[in-house]
């Protein structure tokens, strides 16, 4: 699936209104190649029955946490499924900035046995979308995403929500995605392209394998001309259409 690459904006201060305006909202082909992404995965994990999957990406920078908060978005807006999104990037947790949520406590305080599972969750601003956010910066991530506690924690959430997106670190500078291989069913890799490198995204995709690889989101792809949707889709990427 391709979906045009959207540069990070400042994320605005005070009471949240809704999706933070970086998601991409506004552009109406972004939104589209969303939606068209959101119902590809849904077939996909209905499908194989994969209950708690992985989004994750080569390096730094490609958009796996704008792809997986959209993604998590869109399913839990059908009113099909209980979508639970994790913050599982302990290197670099962003989630709570980019949902305007309180960070802690979050899933490194319930890793490190300073906060029960119920008090990490969070409800979002789409009805049907609860969120872990990372929690506070700890000094050995590894330590904890390696740990038997986040062993037991597919586990311990499995049964409440009908589908788990974990926004977990880049492949290739950390071991700590490969850590998860095992608990997950699935992953989902974000390739941004023109930014990294072939040889590294081929080596993100071995080190995933075939059987875990649910599918490859192209980020960063030159969207066609505007001129080009109006020939082919008329008004629809335009103003809505009178009822």
């Amino acid at each position: 699936m391709k979906i045009p690459f959207l540069d990070r904006k400042e994320e605005p201060t005070g009471e949240s209104k809704g999706p933070s305006p970086l998601l991409g909202s506004e552009d109406p082909r972004f939104t589209e190649q969303f939606k068209n992404f959101s119902a590809r995965f849904e077939s996909r994990v209905d499908a194989t029955k994969a209950k708690i999957v992985a989004i994750t990406s080569a390096v730094a920078g490609e958009g796996k946490t704008v792809s997986a908060v959209n993604l998590a978005m869109n399913l839990a807006s059908t009113g099909r499924k209980r979508v639970l999104l994790v913050d599982a990037d302990l290197r670099k947790t962003a989630l709570a900035k980019v949902l305007q949520l309180s960070p802690v406590p979050g899933l490194s305080e319930y890793l490190a046995g300073t906060a029960a599972l119920k008090d990490t969750l969070r409800k979002s601003s789409v009805k049907g979308l609860a969120v872990i956010p990372g929690g506070a910066r700890v000094p050995d991530p590894w330590g904890l995403i390696a740990g038997e506690r986040f062993r037991a924690f597919p586990k311990a959430i499995r049964d409440h929500f009908d589908l788990i997106l974990l926004d977990t670190p880049p492949i290739i500078p950390v071991s700590d995605t490969l850590a998860m291989r095992d608990l997950v069913d699935g992953f989902v890799l974000v390739y941004r392209l023109g930014f990294t490198p072939h040889p590294m995204f081929r080596q993100a995709l071995e080190e995933i394998g075939e059987k875990k690889l649910l599918g490859v989101v192209l980020n960063a792809v030159k969207p066609p001309s505007h001129k080009h949707y109006q020939k082919y889709y008329g008004e629809y990427y335009g103003s809505q259409a009178q009822p």
